[in-house]
């Protein structure tokens, strides 16, 4: 497996669940971290966090369905690291309800930040990564990206546009080094679903450690080779054959 020590790691929506276990796996891994999220209390709180156990670390609130900020974002790691060689595309939001019931506040809500916030972090790293010999981008997908549940229209959107994103820059990216894939995590138990009685949240759990593995894996394969696609999900979890 290629080595992540030195590396530039930009990872949205740090401050809980599947993105903070991922920076704090590549704080251990040697890497130097840009963190965003739009709850700027917890994101700092992670950044000291980081910062106390030794690692280089930026953390920066960032709504990332809003281009300026994405830009002012990627401006200052520039400012304060001068590359970037890993994006990790983990930002996202839920709300969902039958389709004649979703409202187009719910509905931009959750494309912005899931699939909008993905492709405009991708538009700001991969002109980075093409300038300097490359690098990885990795979108958080979800199982849902392929077989969508009942009343999850705009998440279920999102999340096959994120599949369909990550394809489109894997293509562009094979001049200029660049790789892009997507993992796509069934359920994990993150912190919202601690105090949640949704009938999926009492659906079988993998720990954020489970996912925070694989997508490692995904991210220390040798340059010249791209971990296209993962599907990680309890095996006790319906997905095949789940209505």
């Amino acid at each position: 497996m290629e080595s992540l020590k030195g590396k530039v790691a930009v990872v949205t929506g740090a401050n809980q669940g599947i993105g903070k276990g991922l920076a704090f796996a590549l704080a251990e891994a040697g890497c130097r971290l840009a963190i965003c999220a739009r709850n700027q209390e917890k994101l700092e709180a992670v950044g000291k966090e980081l910062a106390a156990k030794g690692t280089e670390v930026l953390a920066v609130p960032t709504d990332v369905s809003d281009e300026d900020r994405v830009r002012a974002l990627f401006e200052k790691i520039d400012e304060t690291f001068g590359r970037v060689d890993l994006l990790i595309n983990n930002a996202g939001a839920f709300d969902g309800g039958r389709v004649d019931e979703v409202t187009l506040d719910a509905w931009n809500n959750v494309i912005g930040a899931c699939l909008t916030g993905a492709f405009l972090c991708s538009r700001e790293a991969f002109g980075r990564m093409k300038t300097s010999g490359g690098g990885r981008i990795l979108n958080i997908g979800s199982i849902s990206a392929q077989r969508p549940r009942e009343n999850s229209a705009p998440y279920a959107s999102a999340k096959f546009g994120v599949w369909g994103l990550t394809q489109a820059t894997a293509i562009d990216g094979r001049p200029f080094g660049i790789a892009c894939s997507c993992l796509h995590p069934g359920n994990v138990n993150v912190e919202r679903r601690d105090e949640s009685d949704a009938e999926s949240d009492q659906e079988p759990m993998m720990a954020t450690e489970t996912i925070v593995e694989a997508a490692l894996a995904m991210l220390s394969v040798p340059p010249h080779v791209n971990f296209l696609e993962a599907i990680v999900l309890p095996n006790d979890q319906l997905y095949l054959g789940r209505g």
